[in-house]
């Protein structure tokens, strides 16, 4: 099965605990891991401010996972971040070869 490299950034609330945030780095990182996904990359961007407000925040936790995988991986990524509460926005865009790991 070919893997292809993908990008996947979320936004949590500002006002989410330090473990907590750690937590569902952890969640996601093995649920990648689970569905066959290799090198994954994970960066805290921090708390950054947000050009408009989102569901009543202002502020937003960004975090970004690089990673290698196939569709079924970002779906079920995507579905676990879709009814989380703690998240307010995840996008994940695919990676040509060349553009991987360039922040």
């Amino acid at each position: 099965m070919k893997l292809n490299y993908y990008e996947t950034i979320y936004i949590l609330k500002p006002d989410i605990s330090e473990d907590k945030n750690l937590n569902l780095v952890n969640e996601y990182k093995k649920l990648i891991k689970q569905k066959g996904g290799k090198n994954i990359f994970i960066q805290h961007r921090g708390r950054r401010h947000l050009n408009y407000n989102i569901i009543h925040y202002y502020d937003g936790i960004y975090v970004q996972m690089n990673y290698e995988g196939n569709g079924n991986i970002v779906k079920n990524l995507e579905n676990s971040m879709k009814f989380n509460n703690n998240i307010l926005r995840y996008l994940t865009i695919k990676q040509r070869r060349d553009e991987r790991f360039n922040t």
